[in-house]
């Protein structure tokens, strides 16, 4: 059960759709909502620029920081309770996105984030990337919500990506009070038979029914394709017109990722509805 939920404030164009996202979950649980918002430079930044020649004008610089994270925290108060929401909590850090929400992830059961925009050339460094540095770094799971998220039904049918392995093992255990609301969960099992050690004669099979033992209506869904893991599952999600994604995450080096074309960047990008994954 999701009784606690935090969700990223930042003022930007995506905030309202990841804020639909989570507002809806905190009203169908009853769970308190923490709007994470952050500075972007932590004390030890300030006190280290404060001790030059242009303290005066940097102190002002980072009041304008701080004034500008608490109005976007007066909003995201505002339109939390528009959406329903009836535990709202605003909480401002003096530090980067990244460790801001690293930090407060540690006391709830979710934490909702934007889909990364298709160029980030113009942002800064600190909220690139922001979903995998959250999932890979952090113990709780992440709902990634595209931008073009209008409050769509959470779960609705899930598609549930399965390789047998231990982080598509943990989504899958985070992901559960979501699923148990689902309509129908399609376990996808993507070109089985090059991991058939963890599979079995059957895959799919046995998680299939510790799946449904949780009351869950399953159907297994194996795909033999030359496509990419991640092209076939937002393919499959398209095709049932699923409300949710699910899948383990997988952090390599930038370069090796780049190699590889890693299924987890790959779905952080492209899929097209609300993705929840887990390291």
């Amino acid at each position: 059960m999701y009784r606690v939920i935090v969700v990223h404030v930042d003022g930007s164009a995506r905030q309202a759709s990841r804020l639909r996202a989570a507002a809806l979950l905190a009203v169908k649980y009853g769970a308190h909502l923490v709007g994470s918002a952050a500075t972007g430079i932590s004390w030890m930044d300030y006190s280290l620029l404060t001790g030059s020649m242009a303290a005066p004008v940097i102190g002002d610089d980072f009041q304008a920081l701080r004034e500008a994270a608490a109005a976007h925290l007066e909003s995201f108060e505002l339109a939390a309770s528009r959406l329903g929401v009836a535990s709202v909590d605003a909480r401002l850090v003096e530090d980067d996105p990244r460790y801001a929400l690293l930090l407060q992830s540690r006391y709830a059961d979710l934490v909702v984030l934007s889909q990364d925009a298709p160029d980030q050339a113009g942002l800064p460094l600190r909220v690139r990337g922001l979903p995998e540095h959250v999932a890979l770094r952090g113990a709780r799971p992440v709902l990634v919500v595209p931008g073009t998220y209008q409050g769509e039904p959470i779960p609705g049918t899930a598609v549930v990506g399965w390789d047998g392995g231990t982080q598509a093992l943990r989504a899958i255990a985070a992901a559960l009070p979501l699923l148990e609301h689902a309509a129908a969960v399609k376990l996808a099992v993507i070109n089985p038979d090059a991991l058939s050690d963890l599979h079995g004669e059957q895959p799919g099979a046995d998680m299939a029914l510790y799946l449904a033992r949780h009351g869950l209506q399953v159907e297994v869904v194996v795909e033999r394709t030359r496509a990419t893991t991640a092209a076939t599952l937002c393919s499959l999600a398209r095709s049932c017109g699923a409300g949710l994604m699910v899948a383990g995450a997988f952090g390599h080096s930038r370069y090796r990722e780049w190699m590889l074309g890693g299924t987890t960047r790959e779905l952080l990008e492209r899929a097209p509805l609300p993705l929840l994954i887990a390291h």
